[in-house]
């Protein structure tokens, strides 16, 4: 069964930092391109990071470049996205997705940033 969990949520002040964990099963994360989505409250699921299957190669949205950074391990067969300079619009829950849509993805971690 195709599954993929996200961990590492939690409440941090603004300009603190997170590291955010997605493990999978049933497929090998690095054969395929995968996504970082977030959806905050009263808003629409949106992109925040892609890293392709071919050369691990990492890409963001505008709003988290420079504070965001994916990365993912081949033996452990899981990714990261490491957020740094947290600001209060970064307050959502974070998924990873083997699709841009977020059709296939895990059940969340929730990031609240507030001081």
């Amino acid at each position: 069964e195709v599954q993929l969990v996200e961990s590492g949520g939690g409440l941090v002040q603004p300009g603190g930092s997170l590291r955010l964990s997605c493990s999978a099963s049933g497929f090998v994360l690095v054969s395929e391109n995968i996504y970082w989505l977030r959806q905050a409250p009263g808003k629409e699921l949106e992109w925040v990071s892609t890293i392709s299957s071919v050369g691990g190669f990492t890409y963001y949205t505008n709003s988290v470049k420079g504070r965001f950074t994916a990365s993912r391990d081949r033996a452990k067969n899981k990714m990261y996205l490491e957020l740094t300079s947290l600001k209060p619009e970064d307050t959502a829950t974070y998924y990873c997705a083997k699709d841009r849509t977020g059709t296939m993805r895990g059940q969340g971690t929730q990031v609240i940033v507030s001081s």
